[in-house]
C-alpha cells in the first residue's frame, strides 16, 4: 500500500496479485464461506454481491456483522480479510456478511457507499434488526463503515448495535497523516499512497461532503463506537482525533491504542498475540453493544 500504482492496468494486476497470495491463507476449521447469493428482483439497482462468513455451528440466528474490508477504496476483496472476518465469526458466534463493494477509480465515490448501506439494507430485509447488527471495517473499510452508519443515521433506517473500527482511515485529505508522517515513518501506508487513493475514491465529488468528512459529521445519535488503532501507525492521530469528534457529540467511543502495533494488525491473530488479544476485546464490545441495544430496543 505504501507503492499504490497509479496506472489502471497496474493497480488491476496488484488486485490480482492480492487475491492470489490470498488463496493460501486457509480461514480454519470453524468456519464456513459461503458466496453471497441474493435473491434480488429489482432491475433497477445492483444486488448485493460477497460472501458470508460463519461459524460451523452458528447459535445466534438474528443477530450479524456487516464487515467493510480495507484497501485504500481500491484494491482487497472479502477474500484477502478473511483472516479477520473468520476470527470474529468464531470469537462472537455471529455470520459476518462482507461485501464485495464496488472500488475505484473505475467505481468512484458514491459507489462503495451506495453498496454498503445496501447490503445494510440486505440484512435488515432478511428479518434482523438494526439493534443486532454490528457495523465494523478496517483502514478505509473503517471509514467506509462510520460513512454507512451516518448515511443509516441520515435516511432514518434503523440504527445498528455498534460500530467497530480498525485502524480507520478517517482524514481522506490526509491532513492529519502528513502531521503524523514527520513524527511516524510507517513501513505499510505512506502519505503520498494515502493522497492517490484518496483522490482516486473522491473522484469529481468534494471531499467536504458529509458523507465522506467524518470529522465533520454530525454525530448526535450514533451507536457505540469501538476503535482500535497501532500506537506506531500512520493513522492514530486520525482515530484519536475521531474519537474527539464523537466524544464531543455525546457518543460514545471506546480507543484502544495498542502500542508498538502496525496497520490493521488484527489480520495477523493466527500469529501475533497482541492481534488476538485484540480480536478478543472486539468480541467483548460486540457481544456488550448487541446485548445494550435489545435491551434498550425492549425498553
Amino acid at each position: 500500500m505504501s507503492r499504490l500504482p497509479g496506472n489502471p492496468v497496474s493497480l488491476r494486476t496488484a488486485r490480482t496479485a492480492a487475491d492470489a497470495a490470498a488463496r493460501l491463507i486457509r480461514s480454519g476449521p470453524r468456519v464456513r464461506v459461503q458466496q453471497l447469493i441474493d435473491p434480488h428482483t429489482d432491475t433497477t439497482s445492483r444486488p448485493v454481491v460477497g460472501e458470508w462468513v460463519t461459524p460451523i455451528e452458528p447459535t445466534a440466528e438474528d443477530s450479524a456483522i456487516l464487515y467493510l474490508h480495507g484497501g485504500g477504496y481500491v484494491a482487497c476483496s472479502p477474500r484477502t480479510h478473511r483472516p479477520i472476518t473468520a476470527r470474529l465469526a468464531v470469537d462472537c458466534d455471529l455470520p459476518v456478511l462482507v461485501p464485495r463493494y464496488r472500488l475505484a477509480p473505475e467505481h468512484p465515490f458514491p459507489a462503495a457507499l451506495l453498496d454498503a448501506v445496501d447490503a445494510y439494507r440486505f440484512l435488515l430485509g432478511r428479518g434482523i434488526p438494526g439493534s443486532r447488527i454490528v457495523v465494523a471495517g478496517d483502514s478505509a473499510g473503517g471509514h467506509l463503515a462510520a460513512s454507512t452508519v451516518g448515511e443509516i443515521c441520515r435516511t432514518d433506517l434503523p440504527a445498528p448495535a455498534g460500530v467497530v473500527l480498525y485502524s480507520p482511515w478517517v482524514d481522506l485529505t490526509c491532513e492529519l497523516a502528513g502531521e503524523r508522517d514527520r513524527q511516524c515513518r510507517d513501513p505499510y501506508v505512506s502519505v503520498a499512497a494515502a493522497r492517490l487513493a484518496g483522490q482516486m475514491y473522491v473522484g469529481k465529488g468534494d471531499f467536504e461532503d458529509p458523507r465522506l468528512s467524518l470529522l465533520t459529521c454530525p454525530w448526535t445519535a450514533a451507536p457505540p463506537f469501538f476503535v482500535q488503532v497501532g500506537g506506531g501507525e500512520l493513522l492514530r492521530a486520525e482515530a484519536e482525533r475521531l474519537a474527539e469528534v464523537l466524544s464531543a457529540a455525546g457518543a460514545s467511543c471506546e480507543l484502544q491504542v495498542w502500542e508498538g502495533q502496525m496497520h490493521v494488525f488484527q489480520i495477523l491473530n493466527h500469529v501475533l498475540p497482541e492481534a488476538r488479544a485484540a480480536m478478543l476485546e472486539t468480541a467483548r464490545f460486540v457481544r456488550a453493544a448487541i446485548a445494550a441495544s435489545a435491551v434498550g430496543g425492549a425498553a
